[in-house]
């Protein structure tokens, strides 16, 4: 975001809080039609100035930035940020890891995997294991290390897979 932009933004915040003396986040109010213009409109250029999304989705630039304050608040927008190619930023490879870990143990294992260096992507998913990894790191022997030392080392995992990725390809949001 240029720096001229950011004063106009809400603060870049996530939604709701986390660690000790978390507070469940209330839940989002409902979007209408010109949030959902709005969101699409900043995913697809999150620096947008609030004067070109005020024109673009016709309403004042205090209405819009009323509601993209508002959105920010919700936990509905997470944060603005750059879409970064891995590969030309020196993390050319890139892997899905799942992992099986012990049952009630998501909240332990996701603080852990946090640490890892690389790390972009966490989930907790049903079928056939119960973790889904993205990593991404210089090299194989980088990825070697995350997967052979660093995860087989946390005492929750039971077992990982790693997928290694050929290619990959963020979709853009329609606009």
């Amino acid at each position: 975001m240029a720096p001229e932009q950011m004063a106009e933004y809400p603060e870049n915040q996530e939604g709701g809080q986390s660690g000790e003396g978390a507070q469940e986040p209330l839940p989002a109010r409902p979007l209408d039609a010109i949030d959902r213009d709005i969101l699409q409109m900043l995913q697809a250029d999150g620096r947008a100035s609030i004067r070109s999304v005020a024109e673009r989705v016709h309403v004042s630039r205090a209405n819009a930035y009323a509601r993209i304050n508002r959105l920010v608040e919700d936990g509905v927008i997470r944060g603005f940020g750059a879409r970064v190619n891995h590969e030309r930023a020196g993390q050319g490879t890139s892997a899905y890891i799942t992992l099986k870990i012990v049952q009630n143990t998501w909240r332990t294992v996701r603080e852990q995997l946090r640490q890892l260096p690389g790390a972009s992507h966490i989930a907790l998913v049903g079928g056939d294991f119960d973790v889904l990894l993205l990593v991404h790191t210089p090299d194989n022997r980088a990825l070697r290390e995350v997967v052979l030392t660093r995860l087989q080392a946390i005492p929750e995992v039971l077992s990982t897979r790693t997928l290694l990725v050929f290619e990959e390809e963020d979709l853009e949001p329609q606009g």
